[in-house]
């Protein structure tokens, strides 16, 4: 068991005790009456698989106490099955086909179960521990061979069941298809108000399921292009404070916003470099906008000088390659070259022009935007341009960005204005799996544009 309560109650603080306990190597060696865990099976499905034919999960009310931990027992199973559903790879059964009961902890009879097709079941109970003080337990069973492949408990408070819930989904996710989930992850975006052509544009931030919203920004300034860094509670994103666009950070923790460099020119489109010692972003020239790289304790790089609009910069997860999109050619396209800026080389070659491209976190595929004719796309392609793939099309929609286990992009897409006051027009979040199913809209309170999905919390 892993005990919470000693913990801040910052997220990270949490985060990483959870972390450390997912990680034990015991979790997997200890038997079956030791506490805390047991391993005595596996149940790794390929997720080509799931996609066809997603996993038919049960996730029964966990068991509560009474009082508090019975609506924590509800509410825990509901974002549970909810975080399954919409990754579009689990097909949790409805409750009301479940036959008896479970108490949470004991063996279940997997006959019932199986009868009514659940690959796999989700136990849990949750117990007061005075105060504000829960333990919560959880097991996942594979039905079929009526094997327990997982079991752990954690201490927390009342406040932070939401959390536990994502990460028991994370646990529930990588156990069942072999890979990292990205339910316990947050994402920032611009929140747009107000009418279009007096457009309010804050910075916001919420869970991956929209929950937890709040705005970090007033909206006195206009913001765009929000990015996480990668392993702090803070946001490199551009503003127009005193209408001079510039690159700023914002401090989760405190609030405190500053500028990131003095130049001469407007700088935009930064992203943090894998080892968030450094912020990659454009700076604009008088013929154009070169690439540098700005370290956050000082100093500055130039990376590239060729005289063209070269935008967009993004690290591979390595730190050795760099892809960003330039017009060096003649029009918009994708070019990568060495994270010195060294050996450029143009990547895409497919109709229409190529913007806003960023790397998945496996390092094996680049997502991208494309405008063709009239129409928008979302895309990926490999590091070499090639096997490109459209996802998703529409009259408008821009700037992917990965999910931390590389299985899902989240973007927006904008919907055209019936006439000159705006009228008609939205702004919203969509995420699609990396296959081209699954697309969903992603609800927030406002319009919203430019999401940048964080790294699973630490």
């Amino acid at each position: 068991m892993t005990d919470l309560l000693s913990m801040p109650l910052r997220r990270r603080g949490l985060v990483a005790a959870s972390t450390a306990l997912l990680a034990a190597p015991a979790l997997w060696t200890r038997p079956a009456h030791a506490q805390g865990t047991t391993a005595t099976g596996s149940a790794v499905i390929d997720v080509d698989r799931a996609r066809t034919d997603p996993i038919p999960v049960a996730i029964p009310v966990f068991v509560g106490a009474g009082g508090d931990t019975e609506r924590l027992g509800r509410d825990i199973a509901g974002v549970i099955t909810n975080n399954l559903a919409r990754s579009g790879l689990f097909r949790p059964i409805d409750p009301a086909a479940f036959i008896g009961r479970t108490d949470g902890g004991a063996t279940p009879n997997f006959q019932n179960w199986k009868a009514i097709g659940a690959q796999a079941l989700v136990t849990g109970k949750i117990d007061s521990q005075g105060g504000d003080k829960v333990r919560v337990e959880f097991r996942l069973w594979d039905v079929l061979p009526g094997l327990q492949i997982q079991g752990t408990a954690y201490t927390t408070t009342l406040g932070n069941w939401r959390r536990i819930a994502h990460i028991i989904s994370d646990v529930i996710y990588e156990r069942m298809l072999g890979e990292k989930g990205y339910f316990d992850t947050r994402v920032v975006y611009i929140a747009g108000s107000g009418p279009r052509d007096r457009r309010v544009k804050r910075l916001a931030i919420m869970d991956q399921d929209s929950e937890n919203n709040r705005f970090l920004t007033d909206g006195g300034f206009l913001a765009l292009t929000p990015r996480f860094h990668p392993t702090r509670d803070q946001i490199a994103f551009m503003s127009y404070v005193n209408d001079k666009p510039r690159v700023y950070l914002f401090d989760l923790g405190t609030g405190r916003q500053q500028m990131l460099g003095n130049f001469p020119g407007i700088t935009l489109s930064p992203r943090f470099a894998p080892d968030g010692n450094s912020v990659i972003m454009a700076q604009t020239t008088a013929s154009g906008s070169d690439i540098y790289l700005v370290g956050l304790g000082g100093g500055a790089r130039r990376l590239t000088d060729s005289g063209a609009i070269d935008v967009s910069p993004c690290f591979s997860p390595d730190g050795t390659q760099i892809v960003f999109n330039s017009d060096r050619g003649g029009d918009q396209q994708l070019y990568v070259m060495g994270a010195d800026g060294s050996g450029s080389k143009r990547i895409s070659f497919g109709r229409g022009r190529y913007a806003t491209p960023v790397w998945s976190p496996r390092g094996d595929l680049i997502a991208f935007t494309r405008q063709s004719s009239d129409t928008f796309a979302i895309g990926v392609m490999r590091p070499d341009g090639s096997g490109e793939r459209i996802l998703s099309e529409s009259f408008f929609c821009e700037a992917p960005t990965w999910a931390p286990n590389g299985r899902v992009l989240m973007f927006y897409r904008e919907t055209a204005a019936r006439d000159s006051r705006g009228n008609g027009y939205s702004s919203r979040l969509v995420s699609i799996d990396i296959a081209g199913f699954n697309e969903r809209a992603i609800a927030t309170p406002t319009d919203a544009s430019d999401p940048a999905w964080s790294p699973l919390l630490q």
